[in-house]
């Protein structure tokens, strides 16, 4: 019998679900190009579990719902707000693009980013290793529909089926995993699993072997090297509407994943997990950065920044296992997590920017099309440079202090192999400093390509303008949400 506590954990995810196929069912009378009404309702459909979701982060309570297969803690409700917030912003971005682009037909796109998104919120509350399956394949089917979306489009078929092929294997990994250790511990549960696991009477080797096959799965879903030949392929092939909607929210998913299943699950093999995302990260930074600079087209140049991006989150996830340091781990997975959102709200303005450009009908993909940009619109061209830099890690920008917390955690946890490891990260990126640079140099200093004014409707200005601001604003005063990801990490070690 379900009780009431455990309808109340999953109240936001009942009303997404109810609401996503209402909007199914309520699209089919609506006739407008832009779909407006399905607009408007996925949109306060999305602000009231925004609402409900910072709500329950605010109450500060965690709550095991389901049989313990549920967790509604301080951490997941904020990220699942973020996750809620990246998706509204992803739509206002988007939907001009896909209505030029005849990607509005039906109401898919809204109902099936509807869908990932109660994937990732299925993800972020699983408590149970089947459970965060199910939130991962939610997700991933209904991002293989998106990639796919532009029916009419090769490059975007194609990227749907390099998606669908490569996402296939990662999701065998991940399973393949998860059965390992359930043979291995006998439970499904990830405090029973990390209880069984901590006391030393189960076999090693089957563990980390199960361990191998989560961690590879984990890699492919974060697209790290040497799991990352989908990201580019994806990204410069999907829509860019999608490609925002597959590169921003879902990262925040990937990382509380990450969480549940190496930090509340498997920590006790820890000294197993630790070298491998150490190997993870050294590779995504130095493969992401150096592919980066011989891109030309701007989306796959962000596509293997984003994998030096996850190389990051990756030394904030390894510098947090650190044995009798409780104080050190919870600085090292609350920087990873100020990490992770920083890094999403700064792609939601780079690609916001990118579809803006792209919106006079035809794809503003290539470094090229940005030549002149500041002379065409000097506001667009200042929030593309606030982008960049802080991707750059370059101060005053969100990135900066967003890279100097993660390394500040990594020196903090100790040994000679970190302080190489935290002296290579800083190298990586100042070679990436050169190819976002690149960009401003051409934004502001070359010739422009065109001399068709820039035009948005004022949603897509308001909001693309306080993003640009939130990326300066909180690389200056970046206290509040570093306190905010400190009392969330807090929070899930405690309970």
């Amino acid at each position: 019998m379900i009780d009431n506590l455990s309808l109340i954990a999953v109240y936001p995810e009942i009303i997404l679900l109810v609401m996503a196929c209402v909007i199914a069912l309520f699209d089919l009378s609506v006739t407008s190009r832009t779909r407006t009404a399905t607009y408007v309702v996925t949109m306060l459909t999305l602000a009231v579990v925004a609402a409900l979701q910072a709500n329950f982060a605010s109450a500060g309570q965690t709550v095991y719902a389901f049989g313990n297969m549920v967790v509604s803690d301080v951490m997941g409700n904020w990220l699942k707000c973020f996750a809620t917030l990246a998706v509204m912003v992803t739509l206002v971005y988007g939907r001009h693009y896909a209505a030029e682009r005849d990607m509005l037909r039906g109401g898919e796109l809204f109902v099936l980013s509807l869908f990932s998104l109660l994937g990732m919120f299925v993800m972020i509350s699983g408590n149970n290793f089947l459970v965060i399956y199910m939130g991962v394949e939610l997700l991933t089917l209904s991002s293989y529909a998106l990639v796919a979306l532009r029916r009419d489009h090769v490059l975007s078929v194609e990227a749907g089926m390099k998606y669908f092929v490569l996402g296939a294997l990662a999701s065998g990994f991940l399973l393949y995993g998860m059965s390992m250790l359930y043979g291995a511990t006998g439970t499904l549960n990830i405090q029973e699993a990390f209880a069984a696991i901590q006391s030393g009477q189960l076999k090693h080797q089957v563990l980390v072997f199960g361990l191998v096959f989560i961690v590879a799965g984990l890699a492919f879903k974060l697209g790290v090297v040497p799991f990352h030949m989908w990201i580019p392929d994806v990204y410069q092939g999907a829509p860019t509407a999608i490609t925002l909607m597959i590169g921003g929210a879902p990262k925040l998913a990937a990382f509380a994943v990450m969480i549940r299943m190496l930090v509340e699950g498997l920590m006790p093999l820890s000294i197993d997990w630790q070298p491998m995302l150490m190997l993870l990260a050294i590779g995504s930074l130095a493969i992401g950065n150096l592919a980066a600079i011989a891109q030309t087209n701007i989306k796959r140049m962000l596509a293997f920044s984003t994998i030096s991006h996850m190389g990051f989150v990756l030394i904030g996830m390894m510098s947090g296992a650190v044995s009798g340091h409780p104080e050190a781990t919870a600085n090292a997975y609350s920087s990873s997590m100020f990490y992770v959102v920083s890094y999403v709200l700064t792609t939601l303005a780079s690609f916001g920017v990118i579809l803006l450009l792209s919106r006079s009908g035809y794809e503003s993909e290539e470094i090229s099309d940005f030549a002149g940009l500041n002379q065409r619109s000097p506001l667009y061209a200042a929030i593309m440079a606030v982008c960049l830099f802080s991707l750059a890690g370059i101060p005053p920008m969100i990135g900066f202090y967003a890279k100097l917390a993660v390394l500040q955690a990594l020196v903090a946890s100790g040994g000679t192999l970190q302080l190489v490891l935290a002296v290579f990260a800083v190298m990586m990126s100042l070679i990436g400093a050169f190819y976002y640079l690149r960009v401003v140099k051409v934004m502001y200093f070359d010739a422009p390509a065109g001399s068709a004014e820039l035009s948005a409707p004022f949603e897509v200005r308001a909001v693309l303008s306080l993003n640009g601001a939130l990326l300066l604003i909180l690389g200056i005063v970046p206290g509040g949400l570093m306190a905010l990801c400190a009392n969330a990490v807090v929070q899930m070690l405690g309970s």
